[in-house]
């Protein structure tokens, strides 16, 4: 699996926000992505050094649109702790 496989997209929300200041960036990845894989493909990408990933999971859920049923797709974060004196910054992209 590639880098740019694992890491899917950066997640923009306020929550995600707030957590840059404690130095941590939040991620889509892919849904077979495990933590060294994460780890690796940020710090290959983004030139950082990770320490720790913490991983979330959202089961997809039933939905309605215009009366009709459909299940929202599986997703998987990566919340990315970095060492100290690194950052990784969002808006620039890569």
């Amino acid at each position: 699996m590639s880098h740019y496989d694992v890491i899917l997209s950066p997640v923009i929300t306020e929550k995600a926000t707030k957590l840059s200041e404690a130095n941590q960036v939040v991620f889509r990845v892919a849904l077979g992505a495990t933590k060294p894989n994460i780890a690796k493909a940020v710090e290959a990408l983004f030139k950082v050094k990770v320490k720790a990933v913490n991983v979330i999971r959202q089961k997809g859920k039933p939905k309605l649109f215009r009366g009709r049923p459909f299940v929202r797709s599986e997703t998987k974060k990566a919340i990315v702790t970095l060492k100290e004196g690194y950052q990784i910054d969002i808006t620039t992209g890569l």
